[in-house]
Parts: structure tokens; sequence; C-alpha cells
């Protein structure tokens, strides 16, 4: 996943997080409410009082703005690590799109990355190696439309911000960020600047993902009532691998901060599904948290004796569970859990009134296809896959191709001046279960609000990611 390649503004890159603050420091959290009177609106459910308001707007609202239309799009990636250096290829992959401009202060992996872009035949890209902050450089050029940032998580606003006030359009990967209060600036920027800012979340664009959406939308499942995302992915070996991680970073998150710190993968489909923001949207989260034992157990079977790791404490659970209740009293599950042994599980499931799907395996079972208890088979359902799947059966790229299908996307997107599959708005949402769940499980499970990011303009329903294939020029 995205998770691959991370890499605030005055952080050493190989030293990231080794004197950050305590562990909750900026989250900006308001009240416990937790409700919102569309609940009751919506669905007779009880809403509970003391909902903060939402800071005063700044500017005017993103949602539905288009990009402006560009016949080469001019991408910069700062952040060339695992995750920077094998987008850059799918950049590449995609007509249309020129890459002018790589940074990361580990020079190998800028001039490695520049290599590719000079063996695809385009010109020479600039790079920016000169230490942390060169990307303030590369986002002063002015010829710069759209920036990947793929950098540590907690680089990620300070550059997201950085990129929207030079006028840079921004996709950052995943989470957004780790602070609240950030988050409100994130989207407070974008609606200032007119430059859009996206979780650039490549699990949207899954193809079974995909397919579940249509057929949510189409009825399939009937009227919808919960669902369920995650991040279950064994990462212990690499967490402890110096060559992975450009240091610790990753790891070192799980000695100062509990909750689910890496959300968005499973909570931006079935937010999709359920068209949060979009005529429905999330009011609250509650969580709570297993031991934590894995890591350390990992260490002292598999770290030498005298590794600098043996003097971390890791207090993050094992498994963070969290539940989310939308306005309309939808209820989504969601887990994190990157220290335990379990194969490899994002859960994505989604249930209504006419039946339910579930992966990891891929399985359904909808009224009146299948009876007497028994699963279905997903692959019959084809004729629902979205048209980036029929049109591009066999993407390149990693993740079964959901790589090259965001980036395709997101480059059609700007060339054609459509307006973007999701937005600030989605890219708070999603991140914000990483401070909140935290807070829950400081306040022992007490209900957490989640904010309108949207000051109300969730109430219409809109366009997403089930998009209708647009006329190319």
């Amino acid at each position: 996943m995205n998770d691959a390649a991370p890499h605030n503004h005055d952080i050493s890159r190989r030293t990231v997080l080794g004197a950050a603050g305590a562990a909750g420091a900026g989250l900006g959290i308001g009240g416990l409410g937790a409700g919102s009177a569309a609940a009751s609106e919506h669905t007779g459910v009880p809403a509970q009082a003391h909902e903060a308001p939402a800071p005063k707007r700044q500017g005017r609202s993103m949602i539905g703005v288009p990009f402006q239309r560009r016949s080469t799009v001019r991408v910069g990636l700062i952040g060339l690590g695992n995750r920077g250096g094998s987008m850059i290829d799918l950049y590449l992959d995609v007509p249309g799109v020129r890459v002018v401009a790589l940074c990361d202060p580990v020079k190998a992996k800028t001039q490695s990355a520049a290599a590719k872009v000079t063996a695809a035949g385009q010109p020479a890209p600039a790079l920016y190696m000169n230490g942390e902050h060169d990307y303030e450089h590369l986002l002063r050029r002015g010829d710069i439309d759209f920036v990947h940032i793929a950098t540590p998580w907690d680089s990620h606003f300070e550059i997201t911000k950085a990129a929207l006030l030079a006028g840079v359009h921004a996709g950052v990967e995943c989470p957004a960020s780790m602070h609240l209060d950030q988050l409100w600036e994130l989207v407070d920027l974008s609606e200032r600047t007119r430059r859009h800012c996206m979780q650039l979340e490549n699990c949207c664009y899954g193809r079974n993902e995909m397919r579940v959406l249509r057929m949510a939308h189409a009825g399939k499942f009937g009227q919808l009532l919960h669902g369920a995302g995650a991040y279950i992915h064994d990462l212990r070996g690499l967490m402890f691998d110096p060559k992975y991680y450009e240091g610790p970073w990753r790891r070192l998150w799980h000695t100062r901060m509990r909750g689910d710190l890496y959300p968005t993968h499973g909570f931006g489909p079935v937010a999709n599904y359920m068209d949060v923001n979009r005529g429905d949207r999330v009011v609250s989260i509650v969580s709570v948290g297993s031991p934590t034992l894995g890591l350390a157990e990992y260490r002292a079977a598999h770290m030498p004796a005298g590794d600098p790791s043996y003097k971390e404490s890791y207090i993050e659970s094992d498994r963070t569970i969290s539940l989310v209740q939308t306005a309309k009293g939808r209820v989504i599950r969601l887990e994190h859990d990157v220290s335990t042994p379990h194969p490899y599980s994002r859960i994505n499931s989604l249930g209504g009134t006419k039946g339910l799907f579930e992966d990891y395996p891929e399985r359904i079972y909808i009224e009146p296809d299948q009876h007497d208890d028994n699963w279905g088979d997903f692959s019959k359902y084809t004729e629902w896959d979205h048209w980036l799947w029929k049109e591009h059966a066999n993407p390149p790229g990693g993740h079964g191709g959901m790589d090259y299908m965001l980036v395709f996307r997101l480059m059609q997107c700007i060339r054609l001046g459509l307006v973007p599959d999701f937005d600030v708005y989605d890219a708070a949402t999603w991140s914000a279960p990483v401070p909140l769940s935290n807070q829950s499980l400081k306040a022992k499970g007490m209900p957490q609000q989640i904010p309108d990011f949207t000051r109300g303009e969730w109430h219409k329903s809109r366009p997403g990611m089930d998009s209708e294939k647009p006329e190319e020029a």
C-alpha cells in the first residue's frame, strides 16, 4: 500500500520523531459530544449535545470546483523512497504527463528517479536534494501543476501547506495529517488558495472496491446499513528493517500514540459506498484497543542485544477497533493491526437490506441471487466493473493496478479540467480517525465528535468516485 513509501517542518529525515513531543500534542480536539441534529432527523437516533461549531470559513467551498484544463500536466514528486520511487513509473506511463521536478534529501534516490524520467524520453527533471527543506524551492518554481507528496507522516502537513500556499494542487499520501487542527487548516487553505488538496487513497481505485461502489449506488445491496474497513498488515519485519523505512520513523509512532494510525485504506472505500460528504456524513467514533505486546515480542525474538530499538517502549495497541456512526445511523467498523501475525486484509465489507459483500476472500450474498445461506461468486458480477477497469483491464504498477488507476484518473481530471473524484473534505474526514481514535482511547472508549469539514454541504448529493467516462478532446 501507500505505506510502502513513507518517508514538520524542522525534523531531520533520519531522526524524524526522535525529538517529537508528547503523543497527542496538537490534536486540537473539541468536546466529547458525538452526534448531530441530522442523526435524529434521519434515523430517530438521539443526537448528542455540544457539537463544537466549525471554524468560520475563510474562503469559498471547493466542492464541485474543476481543475484548470491542461494539455500537459507538469508534475513534481517530493519523497522518493519506497512509495515515491515506485509511483514515478506510473506518472511516466500516463499520456499527457511530464515529470519536471524531483525532491529527496537522499541524493541516490533522487538521481535514480531522474534516470527513469530520461529513460522514458522526457527532458531531465530539476533535482532538489539539498536537505530537508529543499522542497520549498521546488514548489516556488512556478511551473508545477500538481505535486505528489510521499514523505513520512509527520511531514505531510507542512509540505502540503507549502504546496497550497505556492499555488500548486497537492496530492498527499496517507494520512493527510495526524492532528485535527491541521486537518482543519488544510481545509481552510484549500478554500483560500483555490487549490485542491487530495488524499491519494489508492484503495478507492481497487477493482473490487469500484465494483462494490457501483453495485451499492445501483441499489444491489438495498438500503445500506453497515460496512467495515481495515489495515491489517504484519509489518513487524519491515518496521525493524533499517533499510526499508528511512530510519525508524514508522516504528517510533508506536512509542508515541495509541489509536488507528492508518485508517484511510479501509475508511475511504466504505465512505464512498455510503456517499459520506455527499448525502451522509460521519458524526462520531468510539475506539478500543488491545494490549501492546507484538512489537516487543518480535524484538526479543529477532533483534540482537544492544540494538537501539531496545530503548523504545511501545504503547500503541496491537489492534485498535473503532465504530463510526453516520448521520443516517449507519455503522462503519475500522480496524488497525500491524504488530501481530495475520494475513493481509482490508476487510472491505458492505451490508444492506438486500445482502452483503465481504472481501479477503471476496464473496457476496444478495437477494434474490443467493439463498440457502450459500455465498455467491463475486467474479460473476464483472458487468458492474467501473469504466476505468473495463478500459484498463491489465493496468501496470503495484497493488493489483489500483496505483495506476489513481494516477491515470487524477491526471485525466487535470488534463480535461474535471472536478476531482475526491477533495480536501474527504482527505480531512478519512484522516480524522487518527487523532480521534487516540482521544477516544484516552477517554476510555468515550465517543468523539467527528467534525463536519464541509460546513453543512454534506447534505447535497454530488458525484464522487462513481464517475462517468469523460469525452476525450
